[in-house]
């Protein structure tokens, strides 16, 4: 019976052949899950590459979950925006740090901001802004006080309040877990917006911030 259900996976492509079937379905859907973690390859490339592409995986942070939605890619170099072209610590911390490593920040004294670390081609950030909730939604609700689903993760600072991020996760590593990690996109078929990075003061009209088409979970709708 076991080899019929492995067998039968692998055809519908939900088991890849080198994935046994394991002795409890939660940990045989850990280990399919494993298989669909991004890579720390997916992050030793450029922002922008990063930033898009993330656009419809998942963010999975401990019992909650979301679709990204919306990024901010940010170099390292010559953009006046990013963090490192003002503060050596965050020099400090592209160099002593992995891709793929948490880089989280207190914006303004009011939130933390969630960035995920790129560093290959091009060294820089990807800024996640909005998510739509998937799982955990409940717990959001009781975290952000408020129950509109659309607005619990539909901006980088109500975010972190819905998943609490906070301090604590700076410098953890998301390519290696399924408690706080992303996971690939469910399909190739995505429409991604491009138009300029918003909240910021310097820098801010490069076509650098990346938004799901149509989403109605984006922080701020694109112009058309």
């Amino acid at each position: 019976m076991r080899r019929d259900i492995t067998d039968f996976l692998q055809a519908k492509k939900i088991l890849r052949p080198t994935t046994a079937l394991r002795s409890s379905p939660q940990e045989n859907w850990q280990a399919l899950m494993k298989e669909k973690i991004i890579g720390r390859p997916f992050f030793r490339r450029d922002p922008l590459t990063c930033a898009r592409e993330l656009i419809a995986a998942e963010l999975v942070w401990g019992k909650c979950a979301g679709i990204v939605i919306e990024t901010e890619a940010y170099f390292a170099d010559n953009d006046e925006a990013c963090h490192t072209f003002s503060r050596p610590s965050t020099r400090a911390f592209v160099e002593r740090n992995q891709a793929g490593a948490a880089y989280i920040y207190f914006s303004y004294g009011a939130h933390w901001m969630l960035n995920v670390l790129v560093k290959g081609e091009a060294n820089g950030f990807v800024l996640i802004r909005a998510t739509e909730p998937i799982r955990g939604i409940e717990l959001m609700r009781k975290r952000r006080g408020i129950d509109d689903k659309k607005r619990l993760c539909s901006g980088p600072g109500k975010l972190t309040q819905a998943l609490d991020i906070n301090a604590c996760h700076h410098e953890m590593d998301l390519c290696e877990g399924l408690r706080h990690c992303f996971i690939e996109r469910g399909s190739a078929d995505v429409e991604v917006v491009a138009d300029p990075r918003i909240g910021i003061s310097r820098s801010k009209h490069f076509p650098w911030r990346f938004t799901l088409r149509d989403s109605p979970f984006v922080s701020v709708p694109v112009k058309v």
